[in-house]
């Protein structure tokens, strides 16, 4: 199929608006999951999708978690065909620091093409792309092409520290044969993309302890070692003079990129200096003779996430701090093994640490990182769709970000994915003036309703 089928995409442009009021309905709903003041909100905006799907003509109900709820959904009207599961989230990051809001956050204002509110594209614009598809069908065919089952979770954002369990409780709503996500972004505007790798994620906080108490710096320094002197000390054993992490066992399962894979990066329209000048930087740093997209795509990283200790008030105060802290986390890569690198920086972190001060060390996070073929013939019929949504072919990418479900998939259920998402690079997600622009929402919910109609014919 080279393009989308008239009638759906006449049904498609004359909902645009209708799509616009409901998008600003679910960004009014502040399900930030973080929050507990906002568990109440979490549970509303379930509710609202659950109805959401009803309408449309789905099964729809709440699933249970020991957590926030899953909104669930499905369509099962095409015996033989495959049964497609479309996996989103509706919760969303808090919005600190609101004063640098330029309008409401959670109003969904739309100015300048694009509809602005948190969560508009991260990820309720883009599950909203899936529902409008899935409308379209039911409302001009009277049919899908596909099964389609629909989970939409409301942890994503704090890590989905339930979803797991949620897998082997509903294990009946989850049977699938292929697993779409929509919840990345593309190259550019102009570039339609799709993603076929995703980095895995682990974490840990480390303290670094002294004395009992904070002590006066002129009677006992030179004597007691500084816990943030030390803790420094760590950090900076970390990484080396190239950028290049310097921890013994880090690289383990991490593969080289082919030569084929850094050619196609080289052909992207990427402008170093000028997307360094934009993010506020006078020049790109990391791994010495890796391309800035190797870096931010297919290597992994080790990054201190904040540091703190002693006194942080107004004037002087001449101590040595009781204590340090500091907060890292590692983006991982193709084979490597969360439980290995964990190990490993905890092991390095407590090899180097100075004599005179003690260690804490808590770590978190199990996300292993997933790569799809882009020979897949799901992935095939994804850029048919996305070339018939946007009338232009898709490239190939890789995100640097972590979406932990797209590891359960690959893990637990062993789906294959399709990860088809169309924000924008510059949609300021988890940040104040979080944005979707509006043609992308619309050349979504067209490539979402040419898809089904692609997978109907594997």
């Amino acid at each position: 199929m080279n393009s989308i089928d008239p009638s759906l995409a006449a049904y498609c442009d004359a909902q645009r608006d209708a799509h616009i009021d409901e998008l600003k309905e679910w960004i009014a709903i502040p399900s930030i999951s973080a929050d507990p003041e906002h568990r109440g909100d979490v549970r509303a905006c379930c509710g609202r999708l659950v109805a959401r799907m009803a309408e449309i003509g789905m099964m729809a109900s709440v699933l249970e978690t020991d957590g926030n709820p899953l909104a669930y959904g499905e369509w099962l009207g095409a015996p033989g065909k495959p049964t497609v599961l479309i996996y989103g989230h509706y919760d969303v990051q808090p919005v600190d620091p609101v004063e640098l809001w330029k309008s409401p956050p959670f109003e969904g204002t739309v100015r300048d093409g694009k509809i602005y509110g948190r969560g508009s594209v991260d990820d309720k614009g883009q599950v909203l792309m899936h529902l409008a598809a899935i409308d379209a069908h039911l409302r001009t065919r009277g049919a899908l092409p596909v099964n389609v089952k629909v989970v939409i979770e409301g942890e994503e954002e704090i890590g989905s520290p339930n979803f797991e369990a949620a897998l082997a409780r509903y294990k009946d709503e989850f049977a699938a044969d292929i697993a779409v996500i929509s919840d990345t972004a593309v190259f550019a505007e102009d570039v339609p993309s799709l993603t076929t790798s995703i980095r895995g994620l682990v974490h840990w906080e480390v303290t670094v302890s002294g004395p009992t108490n904070d002590l006066h710096s002129g009677y006992f320094g030179g004597i007691v070692r500084n816990p943030i002197e030390a803790l420094a000390q760590i950090v900076a054993s970390l990484k080396d003079a190239d950028g290049r992490v310097a921890v013994p066992g880090f690289y383990d399962g991490v593969p080289e990129i082919e030569p084929e894979a850094v050619a196609e990066l080289r052909e992207l329209p990427f402008d170093e200096a000028r997307e360094a000048g934009g993010l506020g930087v006078p020049a790109f740093a990391g791994e010495r003779g890796r391309l800035p997209l190797e870096r931010m795509w297919f290597r992994p990283t080790l990054e201190c996430n904040g540091i703190w200790g002693g006194y942080q008030g107004p004037g002087s105060k001449t101590i040595i701090p009781s204590w340090a802290k500091v907060k890292l986390s590692a983006r991982l890569v193709g084979a490597q093994d969360p439980a290995r690198v964990k190990r490993a920086v905890e092991e390095h972190v407590r090899a180097v640490a100075p004599a005179g001060v003690r260690v804490e060390i808590h770590s978190d996070g199990d996300v292993r990182a997933v790569v799809t073929s882009r020979t897949h013939p799901a992935v095939a019929a994804a850029a048919r769709a996305m070339q018939a949504g946007f009338g232009k072919a898709p490239v190939f990418i890789g995100t640097g970000g972590t979406i932990g479900p797209v590891a359960s998939f690959d893990r637990i259920l062993k789906l294959p994915q399709v990860l088809i998402g169309v924000g924008l690079p510059d949609d300021q997600i988890h940040a104040p003036n979080e944005k979707f622009n509006l043609s992308q929402l619309f050349g979504g919910i067209k490539t979402m309703a040419h898809l089904y109609d692609e997978l109907a014919a594997l």
